[in-house]
């Protein structure tokens, strides 16, 4: 079984190269360049990576370019700020030749700069864990501009056990600028979708959001960090609908 190890980037040259350091174990390593003006290409180039480069609005789009032009009869999906350990390469080569199953999620430890914060990621403002490894054909993504639907394939398999390491942001202040882009994202995709939602219905989500990430997800277990996660997570629907309405289109 030949793997593919797929890259989506759009300058990141700041982090890409660490990354792609730790792909060696794939039998081929793709990096879908996305209107990049930094050195991402090099450093791609440099690591023996096959390159698609283009122009893409939605996330959804870049990616399904990647996964239909890798060659791999499995496809690992990495972004550039995650990285996979030495234990976790070797459960997925372990995984690509011995399963029957179309996919498995990778559970993920999320970093916030130099501390690991495991517990209340959710709701649409992080996550603990994905569909990273799957066969060709049984993953395409939607459409969207920020945390497009997926369409599955096949039978899920069992859950991997080692975790992939994602470095999501750098500070409290990189969170924070996260937070804006993607209400803003989801904001075009609200107005493009000629349903916007109304204030009352998002502000009330605020609350069960919230309680959901804090509280349902053991927020409270990672103290000021859990408490932002939660509140950004429970402003999210709201924050966008307001841009939807208000903002500029």
């Amino acid at each position: 079984m030949k793997l593919s190890a797929l890259v989506v980037a759009r300058n990141e040259e700041a982090r890409l190269g660490a990354c792609l350091d730790r792909l060696g174990f794939a039998d081929e390593i793709l990096v879908v360049l996305d209107r990049c003006t930094d050195k991402s290409r090099d450093i791609a180039l440099a690591h023996g990576a096959r390159i698609i480069e283009g122009e893409w609005e939605r996330e959804g789009g870049r990616r399904n370019a990647g996964i239909h032009a890798c060659a791999g009869d499995w496809v690992l999906e990495v972004d550039a700020d995650e990285h996979v350990t030495p234990e976790l390469a070797a459960e997925i080569r372990r995984t690509v030749e011995t399963s029957r199953f179309a996919r498995h999620r990778i559970p993920i430890d999320n970093w916030v700069g130099t501390r690991l914060v495991r517990h209340g990621w959710g709701a649409s403002f992080g996550r603990t864990s994905y569909q990273g490894l799957f066969r060709k054909g049984a993953k395409e993504w939607g459409d969207q501009r920020v945390h497009p639907r997926l369409a599955l394939h096949g039978e899920e398999g069992p859950p991997l056990e080692a975790r992939l390491q994602h470095y999501v942001d750098r500070s409290i202040s990189d969170m924070i600028r996260r937070f804006d882009n993607y209400t803003t994202a989801r904001a075009k995709d609200l107005r493009e979708s000629g349903d916007i939602g109304s204030g009352p219905a998002n502000a009330r989500r605020v609350f069960s959001r919230f309680l959901k990430c804090y509280v349902g997800r053991s927020g409270w277990r990672e103290g000021g960090h859990g408490f932002l996660i939660a509140l950004l997570a429970g402003l999210y629907p709201l924050v966008s609908y307001l841009k939807a309405k208000y903002d500029e289109k």
